[in-house]
C-alpha cells in the first residue's frame, strides 16, 4: 500500500493527525467526545476537576485543559482538532479564538 503523505516534507507548525496521534489522543478525545451529550457538558461547567477525574484523564491533559491550552491538547496529547472545537465550544472559546492561539497570536491580530 502507497503512503498517503511524504513525510521528507514536514509542514512547519503543523501536527497531522495521523495513526500515532490517534492513540495517542485516544482519550482525551473520547472526553471531548463526551460534549455531545448536554447533561456531560453541565457536568463539566459544573464542576471541571470532577468530571475530569472521572474520565481518568492525565495530569498533564487536565492541565492543558484547565489552562485552556488547545495547542497543547493537539500536540502534546493527540487532540483532534474536531473534538477539541466540542471543548472550546462547551468553554466559551470559538473558532477564531482557538485558532488565534494556535497560530501565537491574538484575537485582534488573527481578526485582521
Amino acid at each position: 500500500m502507497a503512503q498517503q503523505r511524504d513525510k521528507s516534507r514536514p509542514i512547519p507548525g503543523t501536527t497531522v493527525f495521523d495513526g500515532a496521534e490517534s492513540r495517542k489522543g485516544y482519550r482525551i478525545n473520547k472526553f471531548a467526545m463526551s460534549f455531545t451529550v448536554p447533561e456531560n457538558r453541565d457536568a463539566f461547567m459544573a464542576d471541571e476537576e470532577a468530571y475530569m477525574e472521572s474520565w481518568g484523564l492525565s495530569d498533564p491533559e487536565r492541565q492543558f485543559l484547565r489552562d485552556r491550552d488547545f495547542r497543547g491538547l493537539i500536540e502534546e496529547c493527540g487532540g483532534n482538532i474536531y473534538m477539541i472545537m466540542k471543548l472550546g465550544n462547551c468553554t466559551g472559546h470559538g473558532l477564531y479564538h482557538m485558532g488565534a492561539q494556535l497560530r501565537g497570536e491574538s484575537f485582534e491580530e488573527f481578526m485582521a
